[in-house]
């Protein structure tokens, strides 16, 4: 570090990016601190996003008896309570894992509001006054917040963001979610489990586009049969709150239908926080959602700071983010770093939770790649009636000619944890022969992978008769 700067490496926010970043950086033996302008560290992830949402959904499983839980009865009618009681306290714990990871690595962390002063220098305000630090190295990890509804007030109490979820005083009776993105459905299928009658708008034909339409299709049944009715291809012409009968959300659509709810989740999109850095002081820029643009080694266009995570958009998962941290800090410091992999799983926790890496079927098709599927049913696995999971799907896609494993497709409970073998083969260049000779263990929901394997083989040998 030249004698002139504070730190080598300083990174805006605790987030995965920044503390997967800060960690590495420490691990090259460089000083490092982290700036985080919450009383606690660990970024959306923890606080706000990723952690809390997939506490809540746990808690609904458990308390309505869907799936076994530490101590919690089937209850037909939890309390908001009760449900984000659970949440508060994962939340502080994992808080805790990553200030201990910190402190561990000798990482400081300094508390307040980052912002530019120079591209070398970040003032941070906090309660006592505002102190500067410079950074040889700078890493912008800030994540997003929600986009509210243009023209309208979030109450956060009738009309809400997936923040305002968090801080729920009661559980509603009726809900209309917003936009089918990955954060409506999950919380829509939520909500539905918890016995919420809910009606999810969405102005496309179809959610979830880049998901395997089968899947898709199969998740969209099952949360129709539990609670969720579903307004596709409707826009939202106005949103507001009516108090003549206590207050409610009034959805009023482009086509004229008006709906009326105890609560609106308005789920469309989300901003880059970094809309507070005085990026010009540093010589930098975003676009209109706050994203930041960054080159393959994660530098912006002033060389020595760097973004990732949420900040700088697609994929925009925490352990993408992570990953993307890690290699921004290698590269600030002239380290060797591998790019991050290309089949990268992606997980969504609705009820039932999905997972998928590699290709759907609709993009072989498009671009006339040969293929060949295979599918496992959870009620033909012993492991899927022992859980009651009777609904589940595995899918595997194989090249028909040299029986490639080209993509991974699950739906059901554990999804999001069996899809990882796939993952494993696909980036090992592996394909059908090697499920077809594996074994798993029994009973388990991996021997999905067999049976998916083992029909794909059958379907190839027919086709060869």
């Amino acid at each position: 570090m030249a004698d002139s700067y504070t730190y080598d490496l300083v990174c805006i926010g605790s987030g995965p990016a920044g503390q997967r970043a800060a960690v590495q950086a420490a691990k090259l033996g460089k000083k490092v601190a982290v700036v985080e302008e919450r009383q606690s560290v660990g970024g959306c992830c923890v606080h706000t996003g990723t952690i809390p949402s997939k506490t809540f959904r746990q808690a609904a499983l458990s308390f309505v008896g869907l799936q076994p839980s530490s101590g919690h009865h089937p209850v037909k009618h939890p309390t908001s309570e009760a449900l984000l009681s659970r949440v508060d306290d994962v939340v502080r714990r994992e808080s805790d894992v990553v200030a201990n990871q910190l402190w561990r690595n000798d990482v400081d962390v300094l508390g307040g509001r980052g912002e530019f002063v120079d591209p070398h220098t970040i003032a941070i305000a906090h309660g006592e006054g505002t102190r500067t630090v410079t950074a040889e190295n700078i890493l912008v990890s800030v994540g997003t917040r929600p986009a509210g509804p243009p023209g309208v007030t979030l109450d956060q109490d009738v009309i809400i963001t997936s923040r305002g979820v968090l801080k729920m005083k009661k559980l509603p009776k009726t809900l209309v979610v917003v936009g089918g993105g990955v954060i409506g459905i999950e919380y829509a299928s939520m909500f539905g489990a918890l016995g919420v009658r809910v009606t999810l708008i969405d102005r496309r034909e179809r959610p979830l586009e880049f998901l395997d339409r089968e899947i898709v299709d199969e998740l969209i049944h099952q949360m129709r049969e539990n609670n969720v009715a579903f307004l596709f291809g409707e826009a939202v012409e106005s949103l507001s709150i009516s108090e003549s009968d206590g207050p409610k959300g009034c959805v009023v659509l482009e086509s004229g239908k008006q709906l009326v709810a105890d609560m609106v989740l308005y789920a469309i999109g989300r901003q880059g926080a970094t809309d507070t850095l005085n990026l010009e002081a540093a010589g930098l820029d975003a676009d209109k959602r706050g994203r930041m643009s960054v080159d393959d080694c994660y530098r912006t266009s002033v060389p020595h700071i760097f973004a990732a995570g949420d900040a700088i958009g697609f994929p925009s998962l925490a352990a993408t983010s992570a990953e993307q941290g890690r290699l921004a800090a290698l590269h600030a410091f002239g380290r060797p770093a591998k790019p991050m992999p290309d089949h990268f799983p992606i997980g969504i926790y609705s009820i039932p939770e999905l997972s998928m890496v590699g290709m759907p079927e609709h993009e072989l098709t498009a671009q006339k790649i040969p293929y060949v599927s295979g599918l496992a049913r959870y009620r033909e696995i012993a492991r899927g009636q022992i859980l009651g999971d009777n609904t589940g799907l595995y899918k595997m896609l194989f090249h028909r000619e040299d029986r490639r494993l080209l993509g991974v497709h699950a739906i059901g409970t554990g999804a999001t944890e069996i899809i990882h073998i796939g993952q494993a083969v696909l980036a090992l260049g592996g394909g059908l022969d090697y499920f077809v000779e594996a074994v798993f263990n029994y009973p388990t929901l991996a021997e999905c992978l067999k049976v998916a394997a083992l029909d794909a083989h059958n379907k190839l040998a027919a086709s060869r008769v």
